[in-house]
């Protein structure tokens, strides 16, 4: 890991010098370098219901600060190798750099079919992301974010093939499972670290024929999807067993409608429980559902008023012990030009009293008040 922290950071250094000069000359093995950034900057204001557990607080942020090159190597020119490199915050309250992805795009490597081999995407997020919930930099899908199913984050090492034909397309590939930014390794010290593999799909049917993926607004596309993932041995589970490993086993169903003027989504989500014991119950398992929608005016509509809610349910051995999370966001986007995009909103997060909100502020009842610039070029 720290290989790949200072490697991104030398290339981030060696990128900002050639930009920073029109006389500097770019080297390269190949006839073509294709550059792009993707930054969220932002203030949140977090007022939480107990106060004496987690004090308000507000604070200026740098969400993300993605920095990306793609290389053309062979004859096809949709084939290429891409790396993005990702600034955060970690937990220690450092910003750093990591690698994002990192892989080879090999195009029509079967009909209608490319396939990405390294650091990929797995099958949904960026989907959702492109063509029913665009606004990433205030929150993420519900299958990723804290306070909804918080099972699967978006990169992984491994393959991804992906088919694309005007009324199907589809994703399917194998990964290590743990995510980018997990432990892999087996060992007894680590609780995020597991022996299996994971399978993951999304299939997408395109009801109108046209694909609504970055021009949402000038589509009209109606989509319905079937994705998931089956995750072998996925980390060493809770239940305090030796050689004790929980199952990451999840399926949901996704349909999105969006014109120039609005778009409504909605999906449902079951994470299943794959204990062998009958004592314990892996933390991710549970059900939920999300719905949201945005309405756009303006002359190119440009202006959009926007809302979503997630509603999770972790199981429990005891069904009266279940309890609901819920997140509300509303709020209001402007965007300025093609490069920069500012979201005000608000997000509300209603739970049922569970053990998470002692010492998990991102799960407790809260209400946060965000200002947001997303900028790229």
């Amino acid at each position: 890991m720290k290989k790949i922290i200072l490697s991104a950071v030398a290339g981030l250094t060696l990128a900002s010098s050639v930009m920073a000069s029109d006389a500097t000359p770019v080297f390269s093995h190949t006839d073509k370098l294709k550059f792009s950034g993707l930054t969220y900057i932002g203030l949140t204001k977090n007022s939480y219901k107990d106060e004496l557990v987690n004090p308000n607080e507000t604070n200026f942020e740098l969400r993300r600060a993605y920095f990306q090159l793609k290389a053309y190597l062979l004859d096809d020119p949709k084939s290429y190798y891409r790396v993005t490199f990702d600034m955060h915050q970690n937990a220690e309250d450092d910003m750093v750099v990591r690698a994002k992805y990192a892989y080879l795009y090999l195009n029509n490597v079967l009909e209608n079919t490319g396939v990405e081999l390294g650091l990929v995407h797995r099958p949904w997020h960026d989907y959702e992301e492109h063509n029913a919930w665009f606004y990433r930099d205030i929150s993420k899908v519900m299958i990723e974010a804290k306070n909804g199913g918080d099972l699967s984050n978006s990169a992984d090492f491994g393959f991804n093939f992906k088919t694309k034909t005007q009324y199907f397309d589809s994703e399917i590939g194998i990964f290590n499972g743990e995510g980018y930014h997990s432990d892999f390794n087996d060992d007894e010290a680590s609780d995020k670290a597991g022996n299996g593999m994971s399978l993951e799909w999304r299939a997408t049917a395109h009801i109108l024929g046209v694909n609504g993926k970055d021009k949402q607004t000038k589509k009209t596309y109606f989509d319905a999807s079937f994705f998931g993932q089956y995750n072998q041995e996925h980390k060493a589970s809770a239940s305090g067993l030796a050689n004790d490993y929980d199952d990451l086993v999840f399926y949901g169903l996704h349909t999105v409608y969006n014109q120039p003027e609005f778009l409504v989504s909605a999906q449902y989500v079951v994470s299943d429980d794959t204990a062998d014991n009958s004592t314990y119950v892996s933390a991710q398992a549970g059900s939920g559902y999300s719905i949201n929608g945005e309405y756009r005016f303006g002359n190119t509509y440009e202006y959009r008023v926007l809302a979503r809610y997630d509603a999770w349910t972790d199981e429990e051995l005891v069904s009266s012990d279940e309890r609901e999370r819920t997140s509300l966001i509303a709020g209001f986007a402007w965007q300025q030009n093609h490069n920069v995009q500012w979201v005000a909103n608000v997000i509300v997060k209603d739970n049922e009293k569970d053990a998470f909100k002692a010492s998990k502020p991102e799960k407790a009842d809260s209400t946060a008040y965000m200002l947001t610039a997303q900028v790229e070029f």
